[in-house]
């Protein structure tokens, strides 16, 4: 992989980062210990396991809640 392709990824991967990380910011979790947003999504994921309901309605809260990001 040459620099420019190399470079190109890092910068990809540290945007997503702090995209992610803004979701954190965003829900109000931003002063929560690590272990605890660890806990939150560890549970999370166990419970999309599988599950499509649960994937249905946790993304509805979701679009809804950046649907209102505008207001």
């Amino acid at each position: 992989m040459d620099r420019t392709a190399t470079s190109d990824a890092r910068k990809k991967d540290t945007r997503e980062k702090i995209e992610l990380g803004g979701l954190i910011v965003k829900v109000g979790l931003r002063y929560e210990k690590r272990a605890l947003l660890l806990g939150l999504l560890l549970e999370g994921a166990q419970r999309l396991k599988n599950n499509e309901a649960e994937r249905l309605r946790l993304t509805s809260i979701g679009v809804e809640a950046f649907g209102r990001d505008g207001e």
